[in-house]
């Protein structure tokens, strides 16, 4: 049964609910100060008193119980005033057993419930659960016949697929958020806009269209002016990323630092955390391979990943700090920050997670395991099945420097 004060509102709901004043409800069994101090939350209700309203009022006693969709709105708005960082399988698992006993609940804090677990396992780094709690949420916006809703649960959609390396399924889910805001007049915000050509121009990239990418991402970059801010930063390391792709490491790097530049450490923590990795990883991919800045860029964040920021951010800094060891030579640090890695692979990207396993086996055939050879050869063909040509090309490139 409900404490109070909230049998009192419980109670309160369910009499105006039903058009009744509280002298509808006095009687032989329930005087009007009584229940007056019931309503107010002052007295402790009774089984009897219980049993005598729940009569008066014609539902079940239950009624004065706490419902499944009370301890829905209380799940989601625990998860939601947790950082990055505090989110854990704990916090997933509350969400998880709250929408399994409330399946009758509002759909809009279903919606609500769903997008906050969502955002768990992104923390999380679990991206295949993730995943599949956004295509729950795609399918209860269309149930619901919101196409904001719709669009935003899209657009997730589409980043999730891109860290899973499905760059396919990323273009085709941005293409539709595009077409819903076209057909229903949806008037989409200029950031979620600009992020949603972003993915698209990711998942251009990943699957060879270079050109299309660097024009769709000249574009979007040219829009933002002299703009700073997270946004104009996501542009710029997006253009980082492409040139990188296209081998023009100088006018990459020209961008990564104006994308440094365009945002404040207190304007966004975690995107201030991931544009330095993103800034180390590009500084190795450069020809030759800026070692020194990528150096500074991980010393920069390491001391804040150890106290902030979702832990899969704290594994990808391992993963570049053993692939910095292994530029520097350093076989020894690089196979020991790689063996630590490995324990967490799942929480990388599906690109990390290849390259993770292409510096696993440069490492091996460096110690002399003549296997390791044939096991890069099957990563390339597994890559090459995913239809992320530059991905596979990068491996080609590993596999022919090792054997010169």
């Amino acid at each position: 049964m409900l404490e109070q004060p909230a049998f009192g509102k419980r109670l309160r709901q369910l009499r105006q609910e039903r058009g009744k004043s509280q002298v509808q409800l006095t009687g032989p069994g329930m005087s009007a100060t009584y229940l007056s101090r019931l309503e107010s939350g002052s007295r402790r209700p009774t089984e009897r008193s219980v049993a005598y309203l729940a009569a008066r009022l014609d539902v079940p006693a239950e009624s004065f119980e706490r419902q499944p969709w009370e301890n829905l709105t209380d799940a989601v708005a625990s998860v939601a005033a947790l950082s990055e960082r505090e989110v854990d399988e704990e916090a997933a698992g509350i969400l998880v057993e709250a929408l399994s006993s409330a399946e009758d609940a509002d759909p809009a804090m279903r919606w609500q419930a769903l997008a906050q677990l969502a955002r768990c396992y992104e923390a999380l780094g679990d991206f295949p659960r993730q995943r599949a709690t956004l295509i729950h949420l795609r399918e209860l916006s269309d149930d619901m016949d919101r196409p904001t809703l719709q669009v935003r649960a899209q657009l997730r959609l589409a980043r999730c697929a891109r860290n899973l390396g499905d760059a396919e399924a990323a273009r085709t889910a941005v293409r539709q958020v595009l077409a819903i805001s076209q057909a229903h007049g949806v008037r989409i915000s200029t950031s979620d806009l600009v992020r949603s050509k972003l993915v698209l121009v990711s998942a251009e990239a990943e699957l060879g269209d270079l050109a299309e990418a660097a024009q769709l991402v000249d574009e979007l970059s040219e829009s933002l002016g002299d703009t700073d801010g997270a946004l104009a930063a996501e542009v710029f390391w997006t253009a980082a990323t492409v040139s990188t792709r296209q081998g023009n490491h100088t006018r990459a790097f020209a961008f990564i630092l104006r994308a440094l530049g365009a945002l404040g450490g207190r304007d966004d923590l975690v995107l201030w955390i991931r544009l330095r990795l993103a800034a180390a990883s590009l500084s190795m991919q450069a020809m030759p391979p800026r070692l020194a800045e990528a150096e500074s860029f991980l010393d920069s964040v390491e001391p804040l990943l150890k106290v902030t920021g979702p832990l899969r951010h704290w594994h990808e800094l391992l993963f570049l700090k053993a692939k910095l060891a292994y530029h520097q030579g350093n076989a020894a640090s690089a196979t020991e920050l790689v063996a630590r890695v490995e324990e967490s692979a799942q929480s990388l990207t599906y690109r990390d997670q290849v390259r993770l396993k292409v510096l696993r086996g440069a490492l091996d055939l460096k110690a002399g395991d003549q296997e390791a050879s044939g096991r890069l050869r099957k990563l390339v063909t597994q890559v090459e099945t995913t239809n992320m040509p530059d991905l596979a090309a990068e491996i080609w490139r590993t596999v022919a420097e090792i054997s010169l």
